[in-house]
């Protein structure tokens, strides 16, 4: 077995009271998930704080994502090797960098990579966001679901809308987005409203250490 070495304090300088009871709860998960699980995978999503997150921890249960500063992450692991609290991870947290996260686990590390390897969901794009495709509504009055209360927040959002006997009418044809060129938060309100989902979410995973010998593998 590794030798263990999560008895080393983490000294945090520079940094108020407030935010260092939270950087020591975030080093204190992420030291106690070392403990307990085999296999540490530094994963990046173009969206860490995305809803679809929550869906994945409900199918991994039995695992663990955390996140936090990626500097706090890293001083969790240990970013030497005299600090480090398991064998190697001062190499691991030197790759914790960019919109990253980590997943402890114990299942087989094949079993991950499968998943998040197929693993993809259509989601709402968010505010600079750079869309694929074009999005126009075509001239005419718009569905039921866009009840007439509605009509002045469509305005809002820069539609060219009017409410004649309790239908909204879009007066000529708009183009919420065009293809190439990053929405903005009112375009991605509008997507929102119209139901089109532009953005793919998903889990790049990029390193795996396991506990059993400290090895790691990049992805």
């Amino acid at each position: 077995m590794p030798r263990s070495k999560r008895d080393k304090k983490i000294s945090l300088t520079k940094t108020t009271k407030k935010g260092i009871d939270l950087k020591q709860n975030v080093i204190k998960k992420v030291q106690n998930a070392v403990e307990e699980f085999e296999h540490i995978f530094v994963f990046h999503t173009n969206n860490i704080r995305n809803g679809k997150l929550k869906q994945i921890r409900m199918l991994w249960k039995d695992s663990r994502f955390l996140f936090g500063k990626n500097k706090v992450m890293a001083h969790a692991l240990g970013r030497t090797e005299s600090q480090e609290i398991q064998i190697n991870l001062h190499k691991l947290a030197s790759k914790i960098e960019g919109q990253c996260g980590l997943l402890f686990t114990n299942r087989k590390k094949e079993e991950i990579i499968e998943f998040f390897n197929t693993y993809r969901e259509r989601e709402y794009a968010s505010a600079g966001f750079t869309p694929s495709e074009t999005i126009t509504i075509p001239e005419g009055p718009l569905p039921a679901e866009f009840i007439h209360s509605m009509e002045s927040q469509l305005r809002k959002l820069g539609m060219p809308v009017l409410l004649k006997n309790g239908v909204i009418l879009v007066l000529n044809e708009y183009k919420i987005c065009k293809a190439g060129k990053p929405i903005t938060p009112e375009q991605s309100r509008l997507l929102k409203l119209f139901d089109h989902k532009l953005e793919e979410f998903k889990v790049t995973l990029q390193y795996v250490w396991s506990k059993t010998d400290g090895t790691i593998e990049k992805l």
